[in-house]
């Protein structure tokens, strides 16, 4: 399997996946709103073994998730801020990383057999959702871990405005 680098602003934190990743999710939360001044986040999740520093060290803000209430670790770059990727007390065996710290970010796929939409409940009006991707208004599983069943849209899905949460 290819290695696929990645790293900070700076080039003093850089990062190499060594797998494919297990699915891909886009995020449209407030968290991720906020942790990439975007409209959604995309975020390749992969074993968290399969995530390697090659040179420098990553910091790490904790932070409590308002849905779960279990914590997030953000680990980024001390020097320039970069946001570089997330682990999660709530499924500890993967990582989240921000896709645009790749150095080619679009080197894996979306589609339909592994991506989905999470939080449409807050996502921002005017974006659009392909078709055949599962889509939900909250999380995919609920906090004791059972799966939610997803939409899954025919045709592109706008999303409407919505009121402020």
């Amino acid at each position: 399997m290819a290695s696929h680098p990645g790293g900070c602003l700076c080039g003093a934190v850089r990062y190499e996946t060594v797998s494919d990743p297990l699915h891909v999710t886009i995020c449209h939360c407030r968290f991720c709103q906020r942790a990439t001044g975007a409209a959604y986040m995309v975020e390749p999740v992969f074993r968290l073994g399969d995530l390697r520093i090659v040179s420098g060290a990553a910091a790490t803000y904790r932070h409590r998730s308002e849905g779960s209430g279990k914590m997030v670790s953000i680990h980024f770059c001390a020097a320039c801020g970069t946001k570089l990727y997330l682990s999660f007390e709530r499924f500890p065996e993967v990582c989240g990383v921000y896709a645009g710290t790749f150095d080619n970010p679009g080197w894996f796929e979306i589609r339909p057999d592994n991506a989905k939409h999470i939080f449409l409940e807050v996502a921002r009006p005017g974006t659009i959702i392909p078709p055949g991707i599962k889509a939900y208004d909250q999380h995919a599983t609920r906090n004791d871990g059972i799966p939610i069943d997803p939409v899954i849209f025919a045709a592109p899905h706008a999303i409407c405005a919505r009121a402020s949460k």
